[in-house]
């Protein structure tokens, strides 16, 4: 058993010092995939690579859910727990627009809606996500791990139990879905 497969049994048995250790360890990968996953976008939500990731470490451990098994586990369900804190970021963020529990006043707004806010994509995209789980759970894992995540075929293939020709099937499936979702 590697090393951090063996961090992750005693993270995932509760040994807080074992996550921590785990997160130091893989902190670079995971600035890595924080990194492509902010990496020129000006749809998410203001937010750097040291963010996420740290929201990521609080939100493992907020939860206390730590699936067990190798790196690529991990990894993957790393870029689980981004998608999810760049989704509350984005619904914090409108919310906080919207001006949270202050009485709504309707102006004539007409220029303003019709150009989509970029941080509806993001929103629209979980939304489709969504729906996708219901038709097909491992395309969404897919589309997380790589689309969220920056993982690659291998490593996705690796994470799945299943072969890179069938993450790229999955892939091309998942996106034809996905836009199809996206478009109606």
């Amino acid at each position: 058993m590697g090393e951090i497969t063996a961090l992750l049994h005693r993270a995932r048995d509760g040994e807080r010092a074992a996550l921590d250790a785990l997160f130091e360890r893989l902190y670079p990968e995971l600035r890595r995939l924080a990194r492509a996953r902010l990496a020129g976008s000006r749809r998410g939500p203001e937010m750097g690579t040291t963010v996420l990731v740290h929201e990521c470490y609080l939100k493992l451990v907020a939860t206390g859910e730590l699936a067990a098994g190798e790196r690529a586990h991990f990894m993957a369900y790393a870029a689980h727990v981004m998608r999810s804190v760049i989704v509350d970021a984005v619904r914090a963020a409108q919310r906080e627009r919207r001006g949270g529990d202050a009485v709504h006043v309707t102006l004539d707004t007409a220029l303003h809606d019709s150009v989509p806010a970029p941080e509806h994509e993001i929103l629209d995209v979980d939304a489709a996500l969504a729906e996708l789980a219901r038709l097909d759970p491992r395309l969404v894992q897919v589309v997380e791990m790589r689309y969220f995540g920056g993982l690659k075929e291998t490593e996705i293939a690796a994470a799945l139990g299943v072969t890179e020709r069938t993450v790229r099937r999955d892939w091309d499936k998942a996106r034809l879905l996905l836009a199809s979702a996206l478009r109606g």
